[in-house]
């Protein structure tokens, strides 16, 4: 049973995420599953400036759950807020912070359903 207590992801945006993801062996790593949901950075060069924004491929249904959950994160959550202001002080505009709150996201759901992998698998050998 994938149990994933996050700020601003509720019922149904964790079912969203267990059904569309499909099964979390499927996945090498942790950048894969970031690949596969939208939120690896794509590089982009503008005037000698490299930059990162956010790719338009992968799954969109994911993609949006994370992105209801940074934008919840964003305006609620103190730890995500920091990071927001830290990224924006540091030059970033406020898309490319949320970038990044995005991409964390998809590492801590990658790490959740990794876990309950873990434990589903060994609960169902004993």
């Amino acid at each position: 049973m994938f149990r994933f207590a996050a700020h601003g992801c509720g019922a149904i945006t964790a079912a969203k995420i267990l059904g569309e993801t499909a099964g979390i062996d499927r996945f090498r790593s942790k950048d894969a599953y970031a690949r596969h949901t939208g939120t690896a950075p794509m590089p982009v060069w503008s005037s000698n400036k490299a930059r990162h924004r956010l790719s338009r491929t992968g799954n969109r249904q994911l993609n949006a759950a994370l992105h209801r959950m940074a934008l919840a994160q964003a305006h609620w959550h103190p730890p995500a807020k920091q990071m927001m202001e830290r990224r924006k002080a540091g030059g970033d505009s406020g898309r490319e912070a949320l970038r990044v709150l995005k991409r964390r996201l998809s590492d801590v759901v990658y790490a959740a359903l990794r876990a309950d992998l873990t434990i589903t698998t060994k609960a169902l050998a004993a």
